[in-house]
C-alpha cells in the first residue's frame, strides 16, 4: 500500500468520519483509516468517503510495533472509547492512554504531525474552571474513568515536554451527523429526534442542584463541522502546538437545546422532566463552557454555529432524512 498522506484513527466514527469527508472536500483521498467497522452505522459513515484503506486498530497497532507503517504527514488520533460509563480501568488505560502514548512517541520520532483528541471531561465538575492553561492541567479532577484516561495522557504529554510539538483538542459537547453508532453516548439531539417522533415529547433531567432550575443545566454545544474545522486548523498550522479547547465559548441550557430541536422539527415544544439516575447523579456536570481565548490567540478566526443554527441543519438536513451519513 502506498504511503498515505494522512492517518485518521477513529475514521469510521463520529468526528473522524466528518474529518475524512472534509479532507475529501479538499481533494485528498490518500488516507488510511484505523477503526473497527463492526457496527452498521460505522459502515454507513464510511460509504460516501474516499480513502486508501481501512484497518482495525489491533492490526494497525501490531504493524506500528513491527515498524511496518510508513510515516505520513499527519496523524489525526481521534479513535478511543468515549463512553463515560465504562468501569474497566485496565481497558481504558490500554485503549485510550497507552495506545495514544505509543502513537505520539512514534510520530515524534518520525517527524509526523500528531493531532489528538482530548476531552472536556478532563475538567470534571468545573471547580478549576475551563481554561486550557498548562498551569491548570495537572490539577484537574475528572469525574469518570474515561475523563481520567484523557487527563492522564494530557499530563504525560505535558510532563514530558511533548505538548511543545503536538496538538491536543479538548472537544466539548459535539453533536452532528455520523454519531448513530455511539448509542447511549449520542447527543441529545440525535436521541430526542427519535423520541419526539415516537412519543411527541422530550424528556430532560431535573436538576438536583439548588443553583440550577430544572432544564437550566448548561453545556457548551459545538457542531461537528466546527469541530472538524478546528481539527484541520492544527494540520494547516504545524507551528501551533499545545492543548486547546474546542467549544463555542458560550454555555447554553438543555431547555435552549430542546426548544431548538422542536423548532427544527416544526413542532410546539413538549418537554417533560425526569430524575437523573442515581448511578450518575453524583458525577453529573451542571455547567461547562470552553474558554476559547487560547485558540483565538493562536490565530483561529472562524465563527462557531449557534445552537439554533447547528441543530436546525442537523435535524433538517440529516436526521429528517436518515441518509447514509445521518
Amino acid at each position: 500500500m502506498p504511503t498515505p498522506r494522512y492517518i485518521v484513527t477513529g475514521g469510521a466514527g463520529f468526528i473522524g468520519s466528518n474529518l475524512v469527508a472534509a479532507l475529501n472536500a479538499r481533494g485528498h483521498d490518500d488516507i488510511l483509516i484505523v477503526d473497527h467497522t463492526n457496527h452498521p452505522a460505522k459502515q454507513r459513515n464510511l460509504k460516501p468517503l474516499h480513502f486508501r484503506a481501512c484497518i482495525a486498530k489491533d492490526a494497525f497497532r501490531a504493524r506500528l510495533h513491527a515498524g511496518d507503517i510508513a510515516p505520513p504527514a499527519t496523524v489525526f488520533h481521534l479513535g478511543a472509547c468515549s463512553s463515560t460509563m465504562v468501569t474497566d480501568a485496565a481497558y481504558l488505560n490500554d485503549n485510550n492512554l497507552a495506545y495514544t502514548q505509543e502513537l505520539c512517541t512514534w510520530c515524534l520520532a518520525h517527524g509526523v504531525r500528531f493531532v489528538y483528541a482530548s476531552s472536556a471531561a478532563t475538567y470534571g465538575d468545573g471547580t478549576f474552571g475551563y481554561a486550557d492553561d498548562d498551569a491548570l492541567t495537572p490539577r484537574l479532577q475528572p469525574l469518570n474513568l474515561y475523563g481520567w484516561s484523557k487527563q492522564n495522557f494530557d499530563r504525560w504529554a505535558l510532563a514530558n515536554g511533548h505538548l511543545q510539538g503536538i496538538a491536543g483538542i479538548k472537544y466539548f459537547n459535539v453533536y452532528g451527523p455520523g454519531e448513530d453508532h455511539k448509542e447511549d453516548m449520542r447527543s441529545l439531539i440525535n436521541k430526542a429526534h427519535a423520541q419526539i417522533l415516537s412519543a411527541g415529547a422530550l424528556r430532560l433531567f431535573k436538576s438536583h442542584n439548588p443553583r440550577y432550575a430544572d432544564g437550566e443545566q448548561e453545556r457548551d454545544f459545538v457542531y461537528v463541522h466546527d469541530a472538524v474545522r478546528v481539527t484541520l486548523f492544527f494540520h494547516d498550522h504545524p507551528e501551533v502546538s499545545g492543548l486547546y479547547n474546542c467549544g463555542t465559548g458560550q454555555a447554553r441550557t438543555w431547555l435552549d437545546l430542546g426548544q431548538a430541536i422542536f423548532a427544527a422539527m416544526d413542532r410546539a415544544p413538549q418537554i417533560e422532566m425526569i430524575d437523573i439516575p442515581v448511578a450518575i447523579r453524583d458525577k453529573y456536570q451542571y455547567h461547562t463552557q470552553a474558554d476559547m481565548r487560547k485558540l483565538r490567540a493562536a490565530g483561529y478566526r472562524d465563527a462557531f454555529a449557534s445552537v439554533e443554527a447547528g441543530v436546525d441543519d442537523y435535524v433538517r438536513n440529516h436526521l429528517n432524512n436518515r441518509g447514509d451519513h445521518s
